[in-house]
């Protein structure tokens, strides 16, 4: 792929859904397989895991043998770090995740550090020795949930010129779609009590502006929502830009297909853009013998 070929990069919150058997992967696929079929479609993955607990060592050993050499594993640093009541680089379990996750090498990241709702303003200094101490081995990207980095001041500004100054992405967390649906089913109600609503201010900060997007249980009506986002990705491939677009529905069985219907529609408007590549599942389905008619 040559530096002008847009380079759009797609992913969703996990590989490991079940409801994806015959469709984006194998129908008999186990765990590495799984894996394997998910990476040589999407280019990217939200490590969730690494938030409530780090895998173990041989875990890790295998993802990296199994995940192209271009593909970007965005873990999140443990709660223990981003939680915490003070960030603190000194902490252990920070220097547990790198070292547990350094097999994976360039694979790794952007790593994301996502903060609660009460980190605001008055903790940017300690943001600031934060993100000063941490390896500069890996890529870096961090989500805000204070209102008070929303409001298009002194303080969102200041806390962009931070993270722009350092090479660190600010991601973009859209959820509008989820709250725009009217759906009653547990799926889209349990995403909507758990799931945040802020306000969507699109930006980018580095080569790989980071955009979590949230749509309910209608892809089509999701894609509405998504419509500013194909402009703004139009605009940042132009720019030379890498931008990383993750898709979530209620329960994610539908985010490979809203990604799917994503790329298409960003297909039309930049004829350049390489297509996604099929479906593992899908082709396994075409490969299957035919039963001949009796004559």
């Amino acid at each position: 792929m040559s530096d002008s070929t847009p380079q759009l990069i797609l992913g969703c919150p996990l590989w490991a859904e079940p409801a994806w058997r015959g469709a984006l992967y194998s129908s008999g696929a186990d765990a590495d397989q799984r894996l394997y079929e998910y990476s040589r479609v999407f280019a990217a993955v939200e490590g969730n895991t690494t938030f409530y607990a780090l895998p173990g060592p041989e875990v890790v050993a295998r993802w990296a043998e199994l995940l192209p050499a271009q593909f970007h594993f965005c873990a999140k640093l443990p709660r223990e770090v981003s939680h915490a009541d003070r960030l603190d680089a000194r902490r252990p379990e920070l220097l547990q995740f790198f070292q547990r996750m350094a097999p994976l090498e360039q694979r790794l990241g952007p790593v994301w550090l996502q903060l609660p709702a009460r980190v605001g303003p008055q903790q940017l200094d300690q943001l600031v020795w934060f993100l000063d101490a941490l390896p500069a081995d890996y890529p870096y990207a961090v989500e805000v949930r204070h209102l008070d980095f929303f409001r298009k001041d002194d303080n969102e500004q200041q806390l962009n010129r931070i993270l722009h100054e350092r090479g660190i992405e600010r991601i973009m967390f859209d959820s509008r779609g989820l709250f725009a649906s009217s759906a009653t089913d547990a799926a889209t109600l349990d995403a909507q009590s758990r799931k945040p609503r802020l306000p969507v201010h699109a930006v980018a900060l580095t080569d790989r502006p980071t955009v979590r997007f949230t749509g309910g249980m209608d892809n089509a009506a999701s894609l509405q929502w998504l419509e500013p986002w194909l402009g703004k990705c139009a605009q940042w491939l132009s720019e030379g830009r890498r931008p990383i677009l993750f898709m979530h529905t209620p329960d994610n069985r539908l985010a490979p297909e809203l990604a799917r219907l994503f790329h298409a529609r960003l297909q039309q408007q930049l004829p350049a853009l390489p297509p996604m590549p099929a479906w593992p599942g899908e082709l396994q389905e075409l490969e299957k013998p035919q039963q001949g008619g009796l004559f």
